[in-house]
């Protein structure tokens, strides 16, 4: 796809915590991106905001290995656990997800778009791109885009699609 569509196109893959712990991620990635000769900013890897909390040394080494392979990470639904702040910039996190429970009532309730708001602002003030997930109205899309979030993710783009019909999609 970064030769017939875009060559910094990218795309991210969910890793579990039991994949990072023990620490046999690290050399898959890096062993299969460069048997396809893709540089690291090719892929984008999401850990749970959970993982945060049982940050153990191998952990910590593996992030760090991701950042040095020019691997960017995410941490995915965001908001829904318990994260330590301080690990937002001890490991090198590229991108916040706003989880979609957030997202879903946010022009209903303040309280939520509160939340995303003050979500964007931390993130934007750490330098971490913010990605919405669970996008499904123009409404929605507006107010996101009014308090500056990055991108975003959902229905209102597209469903998940096979490569074929998501291939004709960006066609």
């Amino acid at each position: 796809w970064r030769t017939r569509i875009d060559p910094s196109f990218q795309i991210s893959v969910n890793l579990s915590p039991l994949q990072l712990q023990n620490g046999a991620a690290q050399f898959h990635w890096r062993e299969h991106m460069q048997a396809q000769q893709l540089s690291g900013n090719a892929v984008v890897l999401e850990i749970t905001e959970g993982l945060l909390l049982d940050t153990t040394a191998a952990v910590t080494t593996e992030l760090l290995a991701y950042r040095d392979a020019g691997i960017q990470v995410s941490i995915d639904d965001f908001g829904t656990g318990y994260s330590a702040m301080a690990y937002l910039n001890q490991l090198d996190i590229d991108f916040l997800k706003i989880d979609q429970s957030f997202v879903r009532s946010m022009g209903l309730h303040t309280s939520d778009h509160a939340l995303c708001e003050a979500i964007v602002v931390m993130a934007h003030k750490l330098g971490l791109r913010v990605i919405a997930e669970g996008v499904e109205t123009p409404l929605q899309r507006d107010l996101l885009q009014a308090m500056g979030c990055d991108f975003a993710q959902g229905f209102l783009y597209a469903q998940a699609l096979p490569a074929a019909e998501f291939e004709q999609l960006l066609g």
